[in-house]
């Protein structure tokens, strides 16, 4: 037995092998990292906004869900001062937002359109311009901006400014738009990493990065280092 381990050591730390053993610990990192974020993410969605069946579990329950996840005091300290700081920019935000088309209701007299543009204007910016570039608000500003970018290509064929597009084009524009974005995003991983948001540099620095090194079966299979 101690001879196989031996010969597959030899083999796995062979320069001649290192490309296509990179290929499969990215693989499994990819793998590993994809299922982590997913699950958290899925599993606290699901049980905080999806209808079902089942009975709605109570905010003291998903304290304690979420506390059972994290091992570390440490992250659990930051898991609670993100959700501090994401629950309270979003309640500041909503309280400037209604508060400014109460406001201007009462001064025209009647509810406008424009009237929550300016009131999203207001908020956004109190709230997060003004309020500071944290890892929390950029992405719940990034999210809201992929989201108006969707919603604004939508409204162009709507308001009939550019024309609908077939079935079969549309099917065709996706691809291209996701092989697009991805193309970009791994050429500036390549040459400009330091451009990239922290939390997404940090998640590709595991995924490819961390994947050509090994220095034992150990930490190509099952463990990253």
């Amino acid at each position: 037995m101690d001879r196989v381990m031996d010969t597959l050591q030899q083999v796995i730390l062979d320069p001649k092998y290192h490309d296509i053993f990179g290929i499969l610990k990215g693989l499994r990192n990819g793998a590993i990292y994809g299922s982590k974020v997913r699950f958290a993410h899925a599993l606290v969605m699901t049980f905080l906004f999806r209808n079902g069946s089942y009975v709605h579990i109570s905010l003291i329950f998903q304290i304690w869900l979420l506390t059972r996840l994290c091992r570390i005091k440490d992250k659990m300290v930051l898991i609670i001062k993100a959700t501090r700081e994401h629950a309270r920019n979003l309640a500041t935000f909503v309280f400037i937002y209604k508060s400014t088309l109460y406001v201007l209701k009462s001064t025209n007299g009647k509810q406008q359109d424009i009237d929550t543009f300016i009131a999203g204007l207001l908020g956004g910016y109190v709230v997060f311009g003004r309020g500071g570039k944290s890892s929390v608000n950029q992405q719940i500003v990034l999210y809201v901006f992929s989201r108006v970018v969707l919603g604004l290509a939508k409204l162009t064929v709507k308001k009939r400014l550019i024309p609908s597009l077939h079935d079969d084009v549309g099917n065709k524009v996706w691809p291209a738009f996701a092989a697009v974005c991805w193309g970009l995003v791994m050429y500036m991983f390549r040459t400009d990493p330091d451009v990239l948001q922290p939390s997404m540099k940090t998640s590709m620095d595991y995924i490819y990065l961390d994947s050509n090194r090994w220095d034992s079966l150990r930490n190509l299979v099952w463990h990253n280092e």
